[in-house]
């Protein structure tokens, strides 16, 4: 299995390569050559558990890992770190499943394949004899950031720089990168969006200049982001998990096709789903779901991608994205390399491009407002008991709407991406108004009264720890940050 760019075919690497560059030169995103077939039954598959799954998908990408390499990533990634056995629980309320994806140590589904990213880029360092010190970058619009702080502190031979959003993450997402220790970690709030720290991230990747500069000093440049095809393959696991899952609760039968609804704002999560079902996974329909920043719904209604919009600061923060690199993932698979290359230059230049070929079966955009996703919140609470956090709300009520003009009666999975804790605030808001003026660290505490949900450890007392890290940027001042960070 080879990987190849998708502005550019002749451009490929190994996965290990592939994983330790990061993203393609010429600033495209590395694609398996074909995506490919489970080889093993839908029935041998149910049989296993979470990290036995996980070998048996991970090795159709990681051709050029051993089965030994294969499974020390694994076992060192899947283990205590997560706070049930079954990893990802599958749990049913009123006429959906929600696939619990935020049982790790920073409560979000990006701890699904960042706990394992650091053991690959470590066996991707050895395997090509690499001696640098890798510098992972990363821009985060809130979990993505705490999620690599947590899985690369520590780790021998790299060292970690994270963007964010100073004014545009939860006041728990804050305090969890800006209290994380270690002593190769950075942590950077930006005077900006997330658009412009990943704008800003990419940008430093193709600047050969730089990079040449960097290789002088002992350093390379790799990414923790979704763009980093490590960080993709690993989230294909769960669809495969939450099937084998509906089979075991007796939702479905083998063989019978599930749903899934995915809130996204950079297009990641859902294509990992995508992926599952090119490798066979039977799957109906994925119905993308967008908050308020809907240039994903807008893009499966028209065919037109236009960032050229008014950018909307929501109470579904992870999701506040205008420009979804993992989109271009999924042209490339649609419309090939050169008519892909040709939209991404149109969006750099103008800031738009069109297509005609969007309009597939397969995934139909939705959105919900914030009022919609404030009362999802409070209407399956009050039917069930249940809290969901703010990006999940998203996708229940994108849902909701997706059932009622279609009337596709096939199971749903809702992916449920984050702890109501970490948007503690918003929830308890969204249960009851009087508590706009209280404090969230206080409302904690209410939150695991009313939801029967014990605060996670991870995150208990997150108010009293010291911050480490202070730094605040200009967006325009990224790369000279980085630059004097590393180099003085």
């Amino acid at each position: 299995m080879n990987y190849i760019g998708t502005r550019d075919n002749t451009i490929t690497a190994t996965a290990s390569q592939a994983i330790l560059q990061g993203i393609c030169k010429d600033g495209g995103l590395f694609i398996p050559e074909q995506i490919p077939q489970i080889d093993k039954t839908l029935s041998e598959l149910s049989k296993l558990n979470y990290k036995e799954l996980a070998y048996e998908i991970l090795k159709l990408y990681l051709t050029d890992f051993t089965e030994q390499e294969l499974k020390y990533c694994i076992q060192n990634a899947y283990d205590t770190k997560f706070d049930t056995p079954e990893i990802v629980p599958l749990v049913k309320k009123e006429d959906a499943l929600f696939l619990e994806l935020f049982h790790g140590k920073t409560l979000a589904f990006k701890d699904m394949a960042l706990s394992i990213l650091p053991y690959f880029m470590k066996t991707a360092a050895k395997k090509n004899g690499i001696e640098k010190e890798i510098v992972i970058l990363t821009a985060t619009s809130g979990d993505t950031g705490k999620a690599a702080l947590e899985g690369f502190a520590e780790v021998e031979g790299t060292k970690i720089i994270v963007f964010f959003p100073e004014d545009g993450v939860s006041a728990v997402q804050k305090l969890q990168m800006t209290t994380q220790q270690g002593n190769n970690t950075c942590v950077v709030g930006i005077k900006g969006n997330f658009d412009d720290a990943q704008t800003a991230v990419k940008s430093i990747f193709t600047d050969e200049q730089l990079s040449n500069t960097l290789e002088q000093n002992g350093y390379m440049f790799s990414s923790a982001n979704s763009i980093n095809i490590g960080r993709l393959v690993p989230q294909i696991v769960y669809y495969f998990y939450a099937y084998m899952q509906a089979v075991k609760q007796c939702e479905i039968k083998i063989g019978d096709k599930l749903n899934f609804t995915v809130p996204t704002g950079n297009f990641g999560d859902i294509l990992a789903g995508y992926y599952a079902k090119c490798m066979g996974l039977p799957v109906n329909h994925f119905v993308c779901a967008s908050n308020d920043n809907k240039v994903l719904y807008d893009f499966f209604e028209t065919g037109v991608y236009d960032k050229n919009r008014a950018f909307h600061v929501t109470i579904s923060p992870s999701m506040d994205i205008l420009i979804s690199s993992n989109l271009e993932r999924f042209l490339c698979h649609t419309i090939g390399q050169q008519k892909t290359k040709e939209c991404m230059i149109k969006l750099q230049k103008e800031g738009n491009y069109s297509i005609e070929a969007v309009q597939n079966s397969e995934i139909s955009g939705e959105y919900a407002t914030q009022q919609q996703t404030y009362t999802a919140i409070k209407q399956l609470y009050e039917q069930t008991g249940y809290v969901m956090d703010t990006h999940t709300a998203v996708a229940y009520a994108a849902y909701q709407k997706y059932k009622q003009q279609t009337n596709d009666d096939t199971p749903m999975v809702i992916v449920s991406t984050a702890s109501p804790y970490k948007f503690t605030k918003d929830v308890m808001i969204a249960l009851d108004e009087s508590n706009q003026n209280k404090d969230t660290f206080l409302l904690m505490k209410k939150l695991q009264e009313v939801s029967g949900v014990k605060i996670p450890a991870s995150i208990q007392d997150i108010e009293k720890r010291k911050v480490l890290h202070n730094n605040v940027c200009e967006k325009q001042n990224i790369k000279q940050f980085v630059t004097k960070y590393l180099l003085g």
